[in-house]
């Protein structure tokens, strides 16, 4: 920071203020106030906290020593030390005397991230001197950067290793029209001076160059120009912009004389081949005690814009501009490009881009903290728009400054102290990177959490793109760069037989980076089971859906919309109060109203079955309800003998209403779309099984054991019968029945991510089999464990066989002859 600042600050007093404009203060003071208005900030330093343990027994003298120093160690970017004696001072009241030092001390807070200390202190310096704006600015800062670091702007910046010293390098400008070799700033060894800087305790600056490879390497900087009288001297010289025909450089120099006052101005040097002539000051004005400095140039080299400290300014360093005629005349007479651009702070490094676009650094506007780069645009008619932080990732809570662009593509270079660094400055490169998407993820079944392999994702797009692809055997699919594009709105969709589709949407729309999208799917099976539509119920003896109840049909139309393919029954179930016949023509009726409802909202005839079962299949309870404070168990069937086995009339009520329902269920997966409403029927069908006491088995060739049929959640399978085995399955059973539907993740006992992890299943794992039928009976929630060692597919022994009944084994006719439990 402290380079940057004497480079900025432009007008350099090297000559020796005398003593005796300081005859009034104390004399041990005297040394130190002389580096001071000298600018050797080092040395005062030095000198001040010598001065400061002399001044213990004067307040006021001790106050004004210290706030001497704290500006030394702030103009020397020393912000900590700074910090302490603008701490102290604030302390001590003497903000009262020098108000700027609440202005300073809140900077050096929120460069340091204390956000909500530096607004109050930003506060307090509005209310102290309410016409500086940067108080209010500041303040207004503070409330911007939490936006600012959510929504950082599309710039991506790279810290350049090779170019960079451990001192100050900075302010870069391109060399050629290759674009291949850069001119920098930089207080690094091998530079032309041989003295120190006693207001920065460096070597005085000077340019550089250095070239990239075409393997995008460096190389190592070298002098620009080493030649007696060539660009760089004992002096300081930086901050160099190149015109448009890389002919010509324009640069600052700030002279070192002894006693003399030496102002920074601008030069100008032509490059014929590798030769550099001697530079020429640029003429600007005639008062010979102006300074300039950072100077940029239009395309056509009429226009000059440059820092300057002059008076009739806006404050500390503001930008101005000069014209002329042609490149062979001087320029005119600067102006200042007035409050819009300037404030009562510092504005310097200006950077032309196509004529119309200026950037800017600024510890004026509100910002991140010290010096922050800002864009601003000049219309037709001259005015220029407010100036807009140009945010992270280039702006920080550090000094951003000096920023240059390639002029046909998004990308170039800029200056900054931040964290991380090598020097005390360091270059850094930018780049708008192209803004290019991806697409990924993974399709897993939501019954088994298993991957879902040869589903088909399909990517539509707004701009009436359309792309397909497949998932892996791990469920996963990709869409590249080229397929997924910025501004652009996809409709993802994923379907597979016997599943139902899904879909998502996702847009590249406002996007001002590229980024890789992940999206999941979770693909339901279609159930064999019909599913329970939610809160369809009825009043007694009626039939006529309410419409309180339509919005639960909002699932299935979506379910029907996703899936074209699919027909489905909407069954009606009523109580059992009323006979067979009116029952069964009652239900019939609701089922219709169902199917009347969603024709009307578009859905095809074709593709519903309006079915009415009466009371003949009473409701089995998927999970537990909770109705009217009446609890209804997972597993409960509501027969009419349940229902009148409860305790009272209101919960009797409450599962005859339960039993009031419209479940759907799939029919058919292979319709052909077509336009138009269709008719339905109107059918009703009811089903009957037969039962049988004796089972008939095989046994296995090696072993002898006894291989019997089973249904597993209505699911035909043989099992192995051992007599003191408990129910087990081997791992392949076990992944069969999960893929298969058979289970589902939530039959396991446990943390189903964790049992299902890695296409397995976790051995020792204990899943529920609701239903378990051999021959004509059937037991409910049956215990299987899963064992990795396991041959046999299916083992059952006497604990499960007498959950049926007693049984005999007549291994003669091969028969288990069971003698059944009463329910």
């Amino acid at each position: 920071m402290n380079l940057i600042k004497k480079i900025s600050f432009l007008f350099l007093i090297c000559l020796l203020v005398s003593a005796a404009a300081y005859g009034q203060k104390r004399n041990y003071a005297r040394g130190a106030d002389e580096a001071f208005e000298d600018k050797k900030y080092v040395l005062a330093i030095e000198r001040y906290k010598k001065a400061q343990a002399k001044t213990k027994n004067n307040r006021a003298e001790k106050d004004r020593v210290s706030f001497r120093l704290a500006e030394c160690y702030r103009l020397t970017g020393n912000p900590k030390a700074a910090k302490a004696q603008y701490k102290r001072l604030h302390k001590t009241g003497y903000d009262k005397k020098e108000p700027i030092l609440l202005l300073h001390y809140a900077n050096i807070l929120k460069g340091g991230g204390f956000y909500e200390d530096a607004g109050e202190f930003y506060n307090l310096y509005a209310e102290a001197v309410p016409d500086d704006p940067r108080g209010l600015a500041g303040a207004e800062s503070i409330a911007m950067i939490e936006e600012w670091l959510e929504y950082p702007s599309k710039y991506e910046v790279e810290y350049i290793k090779k170019i960079n010293s451990r001192q100050s390098d900075f302010a870069p400008t391109y060399a050629n029209d290759n674009f291949n070799e850069l001119i920098f700033t930089s207080t690094r060894e091998g530079a032309s001076g041989k003295k120190t800087d006693e207001w920065t305790d460096q070597n005085f600056s000077d340019l550089f160059s250095t070239r990239i490879d075409r393997k995008g390497e460096w190389s190592e900087p070298v002098l620009l120009d080493n030649t007696e009288e060539g660009v760089n001297t004992e002096a300081n010289e930086g901050a160099g912009v190149m015109n448009s025909r890389y002919s010509t450089l324009y640069f600052t120099r700030c002279p070192n004389e002894d006693k003399k006052i030496n102002g920074c101005q601008i030069y100008s040097s032509r490059r014929t081949g590798r030769i550099w002539s001697k530079p020429e000051m640029v003429k600007l004005s005639n008062d010979s005690s102006d300074a300039f400095g950072h100077p940029t140039l239009s395309e056509n080299e009429l226009l000059i814009y440059f820092t300057s400290d002059r008076t009739g300014g806006f404050g500390g360093n503001d930008i101005w501009v000069a014209f002329r005629d042609s490149k062979d005349d001087e320029f005119s007479r600067p102006f200042n490009l007035g409050p819009v651009i300037n404030t009562p702070g510092d504005e310097m490094f200006p950077y032309l881009r196509s004529d119309t676009v200026l950037y800017f650094s600024s510890d004026g506007h509100p910002g991140m903290g010290g010096l922050d780069i800002f864009i601003t645009t000049i219309d037709a008619e001259g005015n220029w728009s407010e100036p807009e932080n140009i945010k992270p990732a280039i702006n920080s809570e550090f000094n951003d400054f000096g920023i240059m662009f390639h002029p046909d593509e998004e990308k170039g270079f800029f200056s900054s102290d931040r964290r991380g660094r090598k020097g005390l400055e360091d270059i850094y490169s930018l780049i708008v990177p192209p803004l290019e998407f991806t697409l990924t993820g993974v399709v897993t079944d939501d019954r088994t959490l298993q991957f879902v392999m040869d589903a088909y994702v399909s990517l539509v797009g707004s701009d009436g793109t359309s792309v397909t692809t497949r998932t892996t055997e791990e469920g996963v699919y990709n869409f590249g760069k080229t397929q997924v594009r910025p501004y652009t709105t996809y409709e993802v969709a994923v379907n597979k037989a016997n599943y139902f589709n899904s879909s998502v949407t996702i847009t590249t729309v406002g996007h001002e980076k590229g980024k890789d999208f992940t999206q999941d799917f979770l693909l339901k099976p279609i159930p064999e089971e019909p599913i329970v539509l939610p809160e369809i119920l009825y009043d007694l003896a009626k039939w006529n859906l309410k419409p309180q109840y339509e919005d639960s049909l909002q699932g299935l139309i979506q379910t029907l919309d996703e899936n074209p393919r699919i027909v489905v029954e909407l069954a009606s179930h009523t109580d059992s109060r009323d006979s067979h016949e009116r029952n069964d023509l009652l239900s019939q009726k609701r089922a219709q109203s169902v199917v009347d409802y969603l024709v009307l909202r578009g859905i095809d005839g074709d593709r519903l079955v309006a079915k009415g079962y009466g009371e003949r299949v009473p409701r089995k309870m998927t999970k537990e309800l909770t109705r009217e404070g009446f609890t209804f168990k997972e597993g409960d069937v509501l027969t009419e003998e349940y229902i009148t086995a409860l305790p009272s009339v209101e919960e009797q009520e409450v599962a005859h209403q339960l039993n009031r329902r419209t479940d759907f269920s799939v029919l058919r997966k292979d319709y052909v779309p077509k336009s138009g409403i269709s008719e339905y029927p109107d059918e009703v069908s009811i089903l009957v099984n037969p039962d049988d006491n004796v089972v008939r088995f095989q046994t296995q060739d090696k072993t002898g054991l006894l291989i019997v049929p089973v249904i597993l959640n209505g699911y035909n399978d043989n099992f192995i019968y051992e007599d003191r085995v408990p129910a087990q399955v081997s791992l392949d059973k076990a992944l069969q029945l999960l893929n298969d539907g058979i289970i589902s993740k939530s039959d396991f006992e446990g943390d189903p991510t964790k049992i299902l992890a890695d296409k397995s299943i976790r051995n020792n794992s204990i899943f529920n089999i609701d239903e378990l039928r051999i021959g004509a009976r059937t037991i409910r929630d049956v215990k299987f464990t899963v064992v990795h060692r396991q041959q046999n597919p299916v083992t059952l022994g006497r604990q499960v066989m007498q959950k049926i009944g007693t049984y005999i084994i007549n291994e003669n006719t091969k028969e288990i002859i069971f003698q059944y439990k009463e329910d």
